[in-house]
């Protein structure tokens, strides 16, 4: 089991270098965490943007030496990053100071992009001290209303990378708002589906999913209990499938703000795992995601 973020730490920093490629890297807090990255890590960033503001802000952050790309604007700086992780010289892709969409068009480049096929989803890892673990929440970044068929390979993505973190047997949550099937309540009805999915053996890799089922129940084992609810997974659920972006990102914002869990994520789907944070995360939770990208990277998406 990873306990946090500290066992990835060991993890990544035994797998050898990663290369990091920086789209519009010119942004202080992006460059905080990617010199955290650096020094924590071992990892070697390849930095693109703007180049004498790129230059002024390592010069000022006494930035360790680096190879950086001087870039007139930020779609040239996001199209350069990309081709370098197509052509292999980087393992990880990582946005800076650039709009997500032209970020993502870059990203979706017919000639040079990411793209493999598979649908790209977003994973989120949460350290949180009262459960001494990580947990996992998909998708609340990218897909918006998912059919039935996104959720599964939304689910697929993310198994993949728990799989290759050292989960050997990942517990999955699909959430919903109670345990029973109503055919009102399309997340209930997709939930159940995916589990007989599951027990057809539509999904690679050991796992156990249930559903549909509600976070106290996944979250506790006395909720279960009192709900008269058998559940092998309840209290220990590692992965958490949401029905909407919506469910997924006031989840992921709960955790982070009301019990100041550290919060890291990854777009999963792509030729190598892509770092796409917003402005408003902090420089530790940049530094994480960072982490969590890196260790994704030892598996082909």
């Amino acid at each position: 089991m990873i306990t946090g973020y500290s066992t990835l730490i060991d993890k990544v920093r035994a797998c050898g270098k990663r290369t990091l490629a920086v789209a519009a890297a010119h942004d202080g807090e992006v460059l905080a965490a990617v010199k955290m990255a650096k020094e924590k890590l071992g990892i070697e960033p390849i930095l693109f943007g703007k180049g004498d503001m790129l230059r002024k802000l390592l010069d000022e952050m006494d930035f360790p030496p680096c190879k950086v790309e001087g870039a007139d604007d930020d779609a040239e700086a996001a199209l350069a990053a990309v081709r370098c992780v197509h052509n292999g010289e980087a393992q990880v892709l990582m946005k800076g100071l650039i709009n997500t969409s032209d970020f993502m068009r870059a990203v979706l480049n017919k000639e040079v992009g990411l793209r493999t096929g598979k649908i790209l989803s977003h994973l989120a890892a949460f350290e949180v001290k009262e459960l001494k673990r990580l947990i996992f929440v998909t998708d609340g970044g990218i897909n918006v209303a998912p059919s039935l068929g996104e959720k599964k390979q939304i689910l697929a993505n993310a198994l993949d990378a728990l799989h290759a973190m050292g989960y050997e047997r990942p517990n999955v949550a699909v959430l919903t708002a109670n345990e029973q099937v109503n055919e009102k309540v399309q997340s209930t009805v997709d939930a159940a589906a995916i589990v007989r999915a599951w027990e057809a053996g539509e999904f690679s890799g050991p796992c156990v999913v249930e559903g549909p089922i509600a976070l106290d129940v996944a979250l506790s084992r006395h909720a279960a209990d009192e709900k008269n609810i058998p559940s092998k997974i309840a209290g220990a659920a590692d992965l958490f499938l949401t029905s909407s972006i919506e469910v997924g990102n006031v989840l992921g914002k709960c955790l982070a703000h009301l019990v100041h869990a550290d919060m890291s994520g990854v777009v999963l789907g792509a030729s190598a795992p892509i770092v796409l944070t917003s402005r408003a995360e902090t420089v530790r939770s940049k530094f994480c995601s960072i982490l969590l990208a890196c260790d994704c990277a030892s598996f082909d998406a």
